[in-house]
């Protein structure tokens, strides 16, 4: 049956794909979204960033109540309901889902359920449905990725996917890959009492992140009682769990319960019709151009499977992007150096612009300033008083080129640097913006403080 024509359709309904329908929606484009599953809001809100968080929260509270004796509230018997945390996060993410869908058809976007392949250019089939549109939207998301010996057994060896949804807490975790998927697992299921171990390729654990930002929450996470393994290589998995690495120029075993493989994601191109069209794809990632557009007149790809980074606010920026181009608006290519990261472990690391390192290789004469949540009254009142705010900057005009964050609440922190580097603003900018007292974010203002040498309370 043929349906359209639509001005626009979507293929995937992940944070790239609903939120591009919705924004065609409001430009009055008829829309149309195609979505495999059924369930609207794709990996990130049914097997990742959702209900990820939502444990990730759980922990955190756990942790909390179980120290709250420090704050002077006693409570007995503090034990964890697995049942019950699991359930919260079911809630959640139904909840959401129930909104994204309510969303779209709010904005009179067609749905369409079964797996969308490009038949031509203008025509997507879905099942025995044709959809005819002037434009078409590649929004098929990404799966996690393995390593040959690392294959996912259903049992023991397992992805992100089934950690979401394990029956029990696991007594001994080891997690192949310390980037933002492999360090939140860790730091949830320690808080749930696992004994954890990671391991990293990398010579840091969060690879992409400041080196000092990163040897700093590795630290933090071993008092915890987490173990390292950083710049090893898995060698073997032995049934059991075994993993043989090699690490410090010697073998050493790993033993655990159960093995997460984080080593990454990659796109979902295959059987999506590309080959009957014009686009370009290199090892798995369609090329597109800063417009999102492809080879291929009246096609666009956004989100996972376009090489950018794989986040979710990326993707719905890609997809707002896109649209508004099809749409005639005008609109200028993302700046992907000014987009913020966030790995959600206890404490968070957050960051947006370039690190020290980078800094430096980029040419540029650079200055830090640094400031620990230590001396910042409101960490101290929370009892969060680990971690600091680092400021990159070049010393010629004081610009700012980077901000890293470590605490407990880094990623609702980093927006204000984010902005700061969306304006070109210098040091001394940041500087004379007054912060209230007392908050966490007195230290993003310390931290501009330290980079002239002058900070308050240290």
């Amino acid at each position: 049956m043929k349906h359209g024509p639509f001005d626009v359709v979507i293929v995937g309904s992940g944070p790239a794909g609903y939120v591009a329908a919705i924004r065609a929606g409001q430009l009055g484009l008829k829309t149309a979204i195609v979505e495999r599953d059924g369930k609207y809001g794709g990996t990130c809100l049914w097997r990742g960033c959702i209900p990820t968080k939502a444990l990730l929260h759980d922990a955190y509270l756990y942790e909390q109540v179980k120290d709250a004796k420090r704050y002077g509230i006693e409570v007995e018997n503090v034990r964890l309901n697995w049942d019950g945390v699991r359930k919260h996060k079911d809630l959640v993410v139904r909840k959401l889902g129930l909104g994204v869908e309510g969303l779209l058809k709010k904005n009179k976007v067609q749905l369409f359920t079964g797996t969308g392949v490009v038949k031509r250019p203008g025509l997507v089939g879905v099942g025995a449905d044709e959809i005819e549109a002037k434009n078409i939207v590649l929004a098929t998301g990404s799966e996690p990725k393995w390593f040959p010996g690392m294959e996912p057994d259903g049992k023991g060896i397992i992805t992100s996917t089934e950690a979401l949804d394990l029956a029990a807490v696991p007594k001994s975790l080891a997690v192949i890959g310390a980037g933002a998927v492999g360090i939140e697992f860790a730091s949830i299921y320690r808080s749930f009492g696992a004994e954890v171990s990671v391991i990293e390729m990398m010579p840091q654990i969060v690879p992409l992140e400041d080196e000092e930002v990163a040897r700093e929450v590795e630290k933090v996470l071993a008092k915890r009682g987490m173990k390292f393994y950083t710049g090893a290589k898995v060698e073997t998995i032995k049934p059991g769990y075994e993993i043989l690495i090699a690490h410090d120029g010697k073998s050493e075993t790993v033993r655990a319960e159960k093995v997460l493989v984080a080593v990454g994601r990659k796109p979902n191109t295959d059987k999506i019709g590309i080959e009957n069209t014009k686009v370009k794809v290199d090892r798995g990632f369609v090329k597109v151009n800063g417009f999102m557009e492809t080879d291929e007149p009246g096609v666009y790809a956004i989100g996972d499977i376009v090489p950018t980074p794989m986040l979710a606010h990326v993707g719905s920026a890609e997809g707002i992007l896109a649209v508004e181009k099809m749409a005639g608006k005008p609109v200028h290519p993302i700046r992907y150096d000014r987009v913020p990261a966030v790995t959600y472990c206890d404490p968070q690391v957050a960051s947006v612009g370039l690190t020290e390192k980078q800094a430096r290789a980029k040419g540029h004469a650079v200055k830090c300033g640094r400031f620990p949540f230590a001396g910042i009254g409101k960490a101290s009142i929370e009892g969060e008083n680990e971690g600091f705010v680092k400021i990159v900057g070049e010393t010629k005009y004081g610009e700012i080129l980077g901000v890293h964050i470590l605490h407990a609440h880094a990623g609702e922190m980093i927006s204000e640097a984010v902005a700061v580097l969306n304006g070109e603003l210098t040091a001394e900018d940041l500087a004379h913006a007054i912060h209230p007292h007392p908050t966490l974010s007195e230290a993003v203002a310390e931290a501009t403080h330290a980079f002239f040498g002058q900070a308050i309370h240290i």
